[in-house]
């Protein structure tokens, strides 16, 4: 009984909770968030009697949704700005989109009155349409003459514009055309290069990969990296890759020799006491215990050797003027490391993780050709990230 208290209890309170912050809503002009808090509770038993309060307030908040919103257009309309066409066109939007959402829900009866809720719907397809075609008007008029300016903000105000047309009335004139315009006049184009200042040859594939910008993923909708440059571009900036110096180690074997000394288990012997005679347990037997033995081993290990470090910097420069914007210093180092080793002696007094590299034999150093290729794997990391925390900006 207790239970069935207590869940009727916690319902009542939900409900009464849920009624009053409609309520508030409502007096607080937030007649939509009344609304749609009224729909969705009235969605299910919208008869029942605990129902009766969302039944008024949503009466009352659309009756003064509707009548802001037309006191709003009709003070729109009066100003004669075009930049209130938008407005005025969302707004007819959402008093066709309230009613919709309410008209599922009707009849909603108003018990104690005796009669149906009164919602005052209109039909704004009319409207609707006009409001869309000024708007539609205006928002080719003005993309067009954006397009005339010589300013990459304004094309690319003028694409926003030609996108949100596009949005509300498809195959509006030569929109899609025009949108293609605006896109390739509000790009900013980056051609990307490098420069070889060292006294080393840079592998051709490093100098590739290192300049596929395809592959970094970078491009986005204002900005457009190529290498190598493409005809009948004028290029924005460039960013410029310059490796200033390149440092190979020479080949390196070191050789180290150590040793490793382990006390192990070699079968039971007779256990004996301070007088070197045979200990017995109480039936006279001897007693046996664990032999143990020293086993040692004399390691030789060697470990191969070779580095390889690339110095650059990264120039973003001007391609209007050729003047210098920023400059990224940046380094990179790839090692090469390989170890073996032999023995002269029981080879179980080692470790066990040990045990592997006496199976390895010496390798072939990379070529300095090679070394400078795996450094510059790190190097593309690096430029992405450059690129991506550095963007550029008309």
């Amino acid at each position: 009984m207790r239970k069935i208290t207590l869940s009727f209890l916690l319902i009542f309170l939900a409900f009464s909770c849920g009624v009053k912050t409609t309520q508030s809503m409502l007096t607080g002009g937030d007649y939509d968030g009344a609304i749609n808090r009224s729909v969705e509770s009235l969605r299910t038993n919208k008869d029942a009697k605990g129902k009766q309060d969302y039944v008024y307030l949503l009466e009352e908040a659309f009756a003064k949704a509707k009548e802001r919103d037309l006191r709003d257009i009709e003070m729109m309309v009066k100003e004669s700005n075009p930049a209130n066409l938008e407005r005025i066109f969302n707004t007819y939007l959402n008093l066709e989109e309230r009613q919709e959402k309410i008209r599922p829900l009707l009849p909603l009866r108003l018990i104690k009155q005796g009669k149906n809720a009164t919602f005052a719907f209109d039909n704004y397809t009319d409207r609707i349409i006009e409001s869309k075609t000024a708007l539609s008007k205006y928002l080719y008029d003005n993309a067009s003459a954006l397009l005339k300016s010589k300013v990459k903000t304004d094309y690319r105000k003028a694409y926003d514009d030609l996108a949100y047309l596009e949005k509300i009335n498809a195959g509006y004139k030569n929109v899609k055309k025009l949108m293609e315009e605006a896109q390739f006049k509000g790009t900013d184009f980056v051609n990307v290069s490098s420069q070889n200042q060292t006294n080393l040859v840079i592998p051709k594939q490093l100098q590739d990969d290192l300049l596929d910008i395809s592959t970094y993923g970078l491009n986005d909708k204002w900005t457009v990296y190529h290498n190598p440059k493409q005809k009948n571009i004028s290029y924005d900036y460039s960013l410029i890759v310059n490796f200033r110096e390149i440092v190979i180690s020479p080949e390196q074997i070191k050789e180290k020799e150590f040793i490793k000394e382990k006390q192990i288990k070699d079968g039971v012997k007779t256990l004996l006491d301070s007088r070197g005679n045979p200990v017995k347990d109480s039936l006279g037997r001897p007693v046996k215990v664990d032999n143990f033995k020293n086993i040692r081993i004399n390691i030789f290990e060697f470990r191969q050797f070779k580095s390889c470090q690339i110095m650059a910097k990264i120039d973003y420069v001007n391609a209007k003027n050729n003047q210098l914007l920023q400059t990224f210093p940046v380094t990179s180092e790839f090692v090469f490391e390989s170890m073996y080793a032999t023995y002269k002696g029981d080879k179980n007094a080692c470790e066990e993780s040990y045990l592997p590299n006496f199976n390895k034999r010496a390798v072939a150093f990379p070529n300095n050709e090679q070394m400078i290729y795996d450094t510059g794997e790190d190097l593309k990391v690096k430029l992405k990230n450059i690129i991506v925390q550095n963007k550029f900006k008309s």
